[in-house]
């Protein structure tokens, strides 16, 4: 099937760590689309979020969840399901990133890291795959990285979370192929104004004792397209993904201005 925008009328997409950034951006496109959104966060702001969408006659509700609590993530899960209806799209865009030398990750750090991008991916499949189940149709996008296939210096626990998130998109696609689900993750590379770029810059601004204009520079001059990832293109391919894609799943696709290339 190509390109639907009205693919989304009327149907429930959730979203998770959507209180701002890309995962905002998201929640805001499926609304414009006619979505029923879901808006899913640990942030607070999550609900100011939902409500400005709300405010604009859109169809959004906001959930204040840890998602590392599987018992919780299954109770909401089921409880959109109930208020709102089946759940056609999934994004599990929450995630947490640290960055420091490999020899201070201590078992805390890799456990949070581990708990966030993995786990919760995984409890969040699991609370939205029986509604996906019933109807037979389905869209889950996972958010992995560049890092989870090539890996980065300074965050060794973040790239083999990442990677951990590839691998199980992929056995799940092969789980869930018969009931016509579609599972895929996304590899972005360096994304410039997020809360994520900000933190990792701060962190190469430390350790590799270089101003932040430099460090742009820096991972700027090894994408072949010239630029950082902007917030829109990563938008625009999740966007992708839930309206179309119908014979693609189990894949990791890279959007990395050409950074990446496997």
């Amino acid at each position: 099937m190509g390109l639907n925008s009205e693919r989304l009328q009327g149907k429930v997409c959730v979203v998770t760590g959507a209180a701002k950034s890309i995962g905002a951006e998201i929640a805001k496109k499926f609304c414009e689309q006619g979505a029923k959104t879901v808006l899913i966060d640990i942030d607070p702001l999550v609900a100011e979020t939902a409500a400005e969408l709300s405010a604009k006659g859109y169809v959004a509700k906001g959930i204040i969840l840890n998602i590392t609590d599987r018992d919780a993530v299954l109770k909401y899960f089921k409880k959109i399901v109930e208020e709102m209806g089946d759940i056609f799209v999934l994004v599990n865009n929450a995630g947490v990133v640290d960055q420091r030398p490999f020899e201070e990750n201590d078992e805390a750090l890799f456990e949070k890291i581990f708990k966030v991008n993995v786990y919760g991916t995984a409890y969040c499949i699991q609370g939205a795959i029986e509604s996906m189940k019933k109807n037979r149709e389905g869209k889950i996008i996972n958010f992995a990285s560049k890092s989870g296939k090539t890996g980065s210096a300074l965050m060794a626990p973040y790239s083999a979370a990442k990677g951990a998130v590839i691998v199980l998109t992929q056995a799940l696609a092969y789980e869930y192929a018969s009931y016509n689900i579609n599972i895929n993750s996304i590899c972005p590379g360096i994304t410039d104004a997020t809360g994520v770029w900000s933190n990792v810059s701060a962190g190469y601004i430390e350790n590799l004792k270089l101003p932040k204009e430099d460090v742009v520079k820096k991972f700027t001059a090894k994408v072949p397209l010239g630029r950082l990832t902007d917030k829109q293109d990563v938008v625009d391919f999740v966007f992708f993904l839930s309206v179309s894609g119908d014979y693609c799943t189990g894949q990791a696709f890279n959007v990395t201005g050409g950074r990446e290339m496997h």
